[in-house]
């Protein structure tokens, strides 16, 4: 099968490129001028160089190819330099979608995200839009909702090292996030994290697989941490022990919402929103349908944080 991707240079679509050469498919990825050499790949695969807010590398892309995999998704956005949730998220995907249909591109994966919600943040709301579209397109969609994905970056934005990097290697306690000024539940919010290698290989295998055609999957790990644990977990895979501390979050949100806009800011407001909802699912029949093993986060999974 030859595979479109869209988003092979991020962190997931990385993995997934691996994992569609393995299973030996053709794969045909829509790249940034400059980003080439996110493509560890490149040698084995067809690169159109374009960007995914122009038609015509989009058609370029999807031009001779049997199905399209649309992985684009930013945790942050900067409008001022183009980088915005609405055209990621949203406009970008209808237009793949838009073309697929007219160049007869019949299916059609989208990686959205767990916990997408019309009325949540503008990451929830434009992915959920995007599902939307799909679900009223006449392609042979499947829609995948990864709770948080862990796994060696290898160079790129992936929550564990970002977290190592951002808070855990300061030289203060890390924060136990909670609502209100009594410090009670503080950093008991839940998730369930899954490996990278994991989702890979699901949307790798849900290609050809006609049972997963116009469902939706949630994703998540066989294991459920707390905040508070998933702290402990990530700084043990370093070598380290962490201290933590009870931390309001309200006027943390303050100032992120006045400071989000510089990257030097290391969370936004409607980040730490999300972070208090939580991000769980039990996908335990996910793993079973589709025969694969889950890998757990561990001290030995998380390993690379002693090396990125």
């Amino acid at each position: 099968m030859k595979v479109a991707v869209f988003g092979g240079t991020g962190f997931v679509g990385q993995y997934v490129i691996d994992e569609l050469l393995n299973q030996s498919h053709d794969v045909k990825a829509l790249v940034r001028i400059g980003s080439e050499s996110k493509l560890g790949s490149i040698s084995k695969i067809e690169s159109v160089f374009g960007n995914v807010s122009s038609p015509e590398s989009i058609e370029e892309t999807l031009s001779g190819c049997d199905a399209a995999i649309y992985l684009i998704g930013i945790i942050r956005q900067f409008p001022g330099k183009g980088i915005a949730f609405e055209d990621l998220h949203f406009q970008s995907v209808k237009r793949v979608i838009h073309n697929a249909e007219t160049l007869g591109v019949k299916r059609f994966i989208l990686m959205s995200a767990n916990g997408v919600d019309p009325n949540g943040t503008k990451y929830q709301s434009t992915k959920w839009l995007a599902e939307q579209v799909l679900k009223g397109s006449t392609l042979d969609w499947t829609i995948f909702r990864p709770s948080l994905i862990f796994g060696d970056p290898r160079g790129r934005v992936e929550f564990c090292s970002q977290l190592r990097d951002d808070m855990l290697s300061l030289p203060i306690p890390a924060p136990l996030f909670h609502r209100g000024l009594i410090p009670k539940n503080a950093g008991e919010f839940e998730m369930s994290p899954i490996h990278v290698k994991n989702v890979a290989t699901i949307f790798v295998n849900a290609l050809s697989k006609e049972s997963t055609f116009g469902k939706r999957y949630d994703l998540g790990g066989p294991d459920i941490f707390t905040w508070k644990q998933l702290i402990k977990q990530i700084a043990a895979g370093y070598g380290k022990i962490k201290w933590t501390m009870p931390a309001p979050v309200f006027p943390i949100k303050f100032v992120a919402g006045a400071l989000d806009r510089f990257s030097f800011f290391p969370i936004t407001k409607d980040q730490l929103t999300m972070l208090l909802e939580g991000n769980t699912c039990d996908s335990k029949e996910v793993f079973e349908e589709f025969k694969i093993d889950p890998i757990p986060m561990n001290k030995d999974t998380l390993n690379y944080l002693n090396q990125s």
